[in-house]
């Protein structure tokens, strides 16, 4: 078993998609980091590993077994151990994991980039282990887990300023309020405003969900700007998203 030692992870819990777990790059100096006095290192096969990054199933029970106790949370000059947690890599891509006792990868970080460098040497002349394992099933995507390509190219914050966008995309198409969706549209597209009053309402929401997953542009800020006012909740994360916002870049030491 190959181990990384004094490990930075900024863990982002629940996440089902790869996207969402930021690189360090996209750090924030309010993200609650931990150190991980020692982490167990498995190179997996590139079906695990995407199976792991972007999903939220059970992990093949060998693999736990494999990693028992063997990672340690250093905290308060204490070693506490971890029931199941590991740093896994295809060889490219690096994925740090902490069930938090569950056989699910709850918890999920990326490395810095120093340590992510000496894990592509620990590796070098290795084989991927193989661990027998069977999905649940096939993953699908929807408004509220939108496909990877529809978030390729994006900073966290455009990230979560589209998830936002599509809970409330979400939450129109449950209250089914037609006269809402066909003024929302209209904001979108102007140049369609004759079209949209002729349109049914799965027609419009279809077409405003269209419009509004593909990448991300000064219209779709602007247009969520105004979808949040008056939803309290809505606009909580609008204002946590747009406010004093920096990268934890400060310590060169991480690279």
């Amino acid at each position: 078993m190959m181990y990384l030692h004094d490990v930075w992870v900024n863990w982002f819990e629940g996440e089902e998609n790869g996207y969402n777990v930021c690189h360090f790059h996209e750090w924030r100096k309010e993200d609650g980091i931990e150190l991980l006095d020692q982490v167990p290192l498995i190179y997996v096969t590139e079906t695990l590993y995407d199976y792991i990054e972007n999903d939220l199933q059970d992990l093949p029970k060998p693999l736990l077994d494999s990693v028992y106790k063997r990672a340690y949370l250093r905290k308060n000059q204490e070693r506490l151990p971890i029931e199941y947690a590991f740093v896994a890599t295809n060889g490219t891509s690096i994925i740090a994991v902490d069930t938090m006792g569950y056989t699910l990868p709850i918890r999920k970080s990326r490395l810095i980039p120093r340590q992510e460098r000496l894990v592509f040497d620990m590796i070098e002349k290795l084989e991927a282990v193989s661990f027998s394992f069977s999905p649940n099933q096939t993953k699908e995507y929807h408004t509220l887990s939108l496909p990877p390509h529809e978030m390729i190219g994006l900073t966290r914050k455009e990230r979560q300023l589209k998830q936002l966008l599509m809970m409330m995309l979400d939450q129109m198409k449950q209250t089914s309020d037609i006269s809402e969706l066909r003024y929302w549209l209209t904001e979108w597209d102007p140049s369609k405003y004759a079209d949209i009053q002729q349109m049914e309402f799965n027609q419009v929401w279809q077409e405003l969900y269209d419009g509004l997953k593909c990448g991300w542009s000064q219209v779709h800020e602007e247009l969520c700007s105004k979808m949040v006012r008056g939803q309290p909740f809505f606009e909580k994360l609008w204002e946590l998203e747009n406010g004093e916002i920096s990268t934890n870049q400060s310590n060169q030491a991480y690279y």
